[in-house]
């Protein structure tokens, strides 16, 4: 085929047709299939041809490989007894913006570059900062603003990196140290590597009794720093951590950064969603007016497919100050005029998918009612789960359930709830992950599928209470 004939309106029509047909078919199987597969390192590739093909083959083809070698070699993260990590949602309107980006094809990278893309973006953003309560300190048009980025790790990655430019500006030649509890995640850490500082630069502090960053503990790490004459210029707190869901005292960590002028950054990649719900809203935000950046992921549990973090500013100076870079071919009037935001400036790649267009998508087709009974029900089945789990004397609750997320154990110990995880998930029909909270081996199960029900969530306990011998 000639590459110049490749998009032929009609041709793309029929395979578009047959494309979306696949995917709805899948989705109407998911159920029927295992969640995870069973496949030896190496055996995929060992399915598919050396080469490439000289030649072009119908689509057909690629989608009868499709289902004889890719399928079977997929961990199904939509099924609806998927309950391990946390959720990576997605519905159909998503997936629809996902089609429209790739078909329209636009490089966002500045708001000359494509004006919609910006606009939809910043407006997207703000509907967000709304439904979650958040502060008007990150409202646009304004001083701060929020920007989609991929993840939460490349969130943070910005942040540390206002953060560092911000402190190095005020305080050159003191050595920089930074925060955060040692259940925070580990694009933390990943972060700090990437922006320069050392391992020795980052103070893990411990956890109270909750699981929660403890924040007496924090102060006194910035206090010692600080009288040692080096530089505490970032603070990491999370609200859900990945181990339990635990929250972060946000707003006695705003107070301990803020004596010394510590950015805070609040990362709620999971929870953050369940803000959309008045009455989940509260230890979400808390402390959110103090914070420098704050950062969720609606690909998450929002519904919306991956890559979707929204990172909210505070200041968006040092943020852009840090990742601005005008070559000649990029000079443009919109851009010179002040009058416009060019999103390049607030991630660390030049270029910009059109990923508002999902988000936007979601929201407009979903409502945000359906969004806050989709987190609602979620936390319910939660709690009935660990219900279940109190009632029954082999087990034990290892911390108090957080929004959909429950983690429990066996009272027989590690090595026997260890044994216990390795049987379910063995056996397809229910795929958990595991964490260490407060020292035991825990099991963790994340309600958050976008077809998950109460009968998957009752069905997975049976299943796993069936398994213990």
């Amino acid at each position: 085929m000639d590459p110049a004939a490749a998009f032929e309106p009609e041709r793309f029509r029929r395979e578009a047709r047959a494309v979306v047909d696949w995917i709805a078919d899948y989705w109407a199987t998911l159920e029927s299939r295992a969640v995870t597969p069973r496949v030896e390192p190496g055996g995929i590739r060992a399915a598919l041809p050396a080469a490439a093909p000289e030649q072009p083959e119908p689509l057909a083809a690629v989608l009868a490989d499709l289902d004889r070698v890719i399928l079977p070699g997929l961990v199904h993260w939509q099924h609806p007894s998927f309950f391990g990590y946390f959720p990576a949602s997605t519905c159909g309107p998503s997936i629809l913006g996902e089609l429209l980006a790739a078909g329209l094809g636009v490089q966002g990278m500045l708001w000359a570059t494509a004006p919609a893309c910006t606009e939809l973006e910043t407006h997207c953003v703000e509907w967000l900062r709304n439904l979650l309560g958040l502060p008007e300190r990150f409202a646009a048009p304004g001083p701060g603003g929020g920007v989609i980025q991929d993840s939460a790790s490349s969130g943070t990655l910005c942040a540390i990196i206002a953060a560092r430019d911000r402190a190095l500006a005020a305080h050159a030649g003191r050595p920089l140290v930074a925060y955060c509890s040692i259940d925070a995640h580990s694009s933390v850490e990943k972060g700090l590597r990437i922006a320069g500082i050392e391992a020795a630069g980052l103070r893990r502090i411990p956890l109270d009794a909750g699981g929660a960053m403890d924040a007496t503990a924090l102060s006194a790490a910035l206090e010692t720093d600080a009288a040692a004459g080096l530089r505490p210029f970032f603070v990491a707190a999370t609200v859900g951590t990945t181990a339990c869901g635990a929250f972060d005292p946000v707003s006695a960590i705003a107070a301990a950064a803020g004596r010394h002028a510590a950015w805070l950054h609040v990362d709620a990649a999971w929870a953050g969603t369940a803000a959309i719900c008045p009455e989940l809203r509260g230890p979400i935000v808390a402390g959110a007016d103090r914070a420098d950046s704050w950062g969720f992921n609606p690909h998450k549990w929002m519904l919306v497919n991956f890559d979707c973090h929204v990172l909210w500013v505070a200041d968006r100076g040092p943020l852009t100050r840090a990742l601005s870079m005008k070559p000649e071919y990029l000079r443009n009037a919109a851009t010179e005029g002040g009058a416009v935001i060019d999103y390049a400036d607030w991630q660390v790649p030049l270029g910009r998918r059109f990923r508002a267009l999902k988000l936007w998508l979601t929201l407009r087709m979903l409502g945000a009612e359906a969004l806050r009974r989709h987190v609602r029900d979620h936390v319910a089945w939660a709690r009935e789960f660990a219900a279940c789990a109190t009632a029954d004397p082999r087990f034990e609750l290892l911390r108090e359930p957080s929004l959909s997320l429950v983690c429990f154990a066996l009272r027989a110990g590690d090595e026997a709830t260890a044994a216990l995880l390795e049987r379910v998930n063995a056996g397809g029909t229910v795929f958990l992950t595991h964490a260490r909270v407060a020292g035991r081996y825990a099991i963790r199960l994340a309600i958050g599928g976008a077809i998950t029900e109460r009968r998957h969530v009752m069905a997975a306990w049976q299943t796993i209470a069936a398994s213990v011998p």
